[in-house]
């Protein structure tokens, strides 16, 4: 018997163990928690599929198992608004009984808020870099797109964040305050 069956087996292993809680919880902020699970479980089947595929070092295996994830996901989303299919769930709001906290809580309320009012490619973005700990070339591999693309992206959503967070009104916002109810 060949030990070439062994060694793939024994990598997947190895791979599975090393990233299976991470993409779990990737998963999590963008499906239902109920389906992350099976998420992640039909994307280790694609990643066992192509495992000839996968990168040799497992930083880059890493971030290529995220991209199966993600792209597991967006096809079982399909047909649904792109929005609601790479969207980003923040935690809730621990509310807390010490009444130092008031600031805090405030400021998590503000986030919340704010981070609703994103778009999704920009939520997507700021996700990869400070929740899921990418850095910019895994974080783009997961997108399929350039380093460099990606960290444009990535600006331009901290930028929107900032301004949602400075409470600069949106054109919608200013056009519906101006209109009498």
């Amino acid at each position: 018997m060949s030990k070439q069956p062994d060694e793939r087996a024994e990598r997947f292993v190895a791979l599975y163990e090393a990233t299976y809680a991470d993409l779990v919880r990737f998963a999590q902020r963008r499906v239902p928690e109920v389906q992350a699970e099976d998420t992640v479980a039909e994307a280790f089947l694609t990643a066992w599929r192509r495992l000839d595929d996968a990168p040799s070092q497992l930083p880059d295996a890493r971030a290529w198992l995220f991209g199966i994830v993600r792209n597991t996901i967006l096809n079982s989303h399909r047909g649904a608004r792109r929005q609601r299919a790479v969207a980003v769930r923040l935690a809730e709001v621990v509310e807390t009984s010490l009444p130092d906290d008031t600031e805090l809580v405030a400021r998590q309320v503000d986030l919340t808020r704010a981070w609703a009012r994103l778009s999704a490619v920009h939520q997507e973005a700021l996700a990869l870099a400070v929740i899921d700990d990418l850095p910019s070339r895994e974080a783009a591999a997961v997108l399929g797109i350039t380093s460099v693309a990606y960290r444009l992206r990535l600006s331009r959503a901290r930028n929107a964040l900032r301004g949602q967070l400075d409470h600069r009104p949106t054109t919608e916002a200013r056009v519906t305050e101006r209109q009498p109810t």
